[in-house]
């Protein structure tokens, strides 16, 4: 797909599970479940429908109640999800961090926008040097509401008085870069570093 002609933008907006960061509930779970149950286990619990109501500002207290009242003989697996968060988030995705070095040295403005509980985050803020490149981060479990709902976005687009035209949003969910496009955003579809590197490339952001 052709990327929209625009004049070279000036701010780059990152999501960060998936895109910078490996997180998959799977590297925690494999180390506490066979691997033919994990699959299986995470299904059976909604885990990821479950996870999107912290991103979006519910507790893990609350959260870990609800679900366990409801699948009670898992109740010591859906525990050790907000306490051994970190065990699932394997370290950076390979080639994407340079692109972000690479960007910052070019001046480009840098800003994420990533669906995180506000529990956990901070955890991974002190665990990865990176993030300190960003001018903001906008946590989708602080603002109590996540993507793809179009109100992070314009909580993004008001704090950083950012012109979306001319506004790179780069997300690994086609329904976040969907949302991100019908607000004006330069939507990019995260697949891999190398495909990242041809699409900025192409918009003049990288040499």
């Amino acid at each position: 797909m052709s990327l929209p002609a625009v004049a070279r933008p000036s701010t780059v907006v990152f999501d960060l599970g998936g895109v910078l960061l490996d997180w998959d509930p799977r590297y925690l779970y494999r180390r506490l479940l066979p691997e033919h149950e994990v699959d299986r286990f995470l299904e059976e619990i909604g885990f990821h429908a479950w996870n999107r109501e912290q991103d979006a500002g519910r507790g893990w207290a609350a959260a870990v109640e609800e679900l366990a009242g409801r699948h009670p003989h898992r109740r010591e697996l859906i525990e050790a999800y907000p306490h051994r968060h970190d065990e699932a988030l394997a370290g950076e995705v390979s080639g994407s961090v340079a692109l972000l070095d690479e960007l910052a040295e070019g001046g480009t403005r840098l800003l994420a926008l990533t669906n995180w509980s506000a529990e956990t985050f901070p955890a991974a803020r002190r665990r990865f040097a990176f993030l300190d490149r960003f001018e903001g981060i906008v946590v989708s479990g602080q603002e109590r509401v996540a993507k793809p709902d179009e109100a992070i976005f314009e909580v993004l687009l008001e704090r950083y008085s950012l012109d979306p035209r001319a506004t790179v949003f780069v997300d690994d969910a086609p329904t976040n870069v969907d949302a991100a496009r019908r607000l004006g955003f330069i939507g990019l579809l995260f697949t891999d570093a190398a495909r990242l590197r041809a699409d900025l490339t192409r918009l003049g952001l990288l040499g």
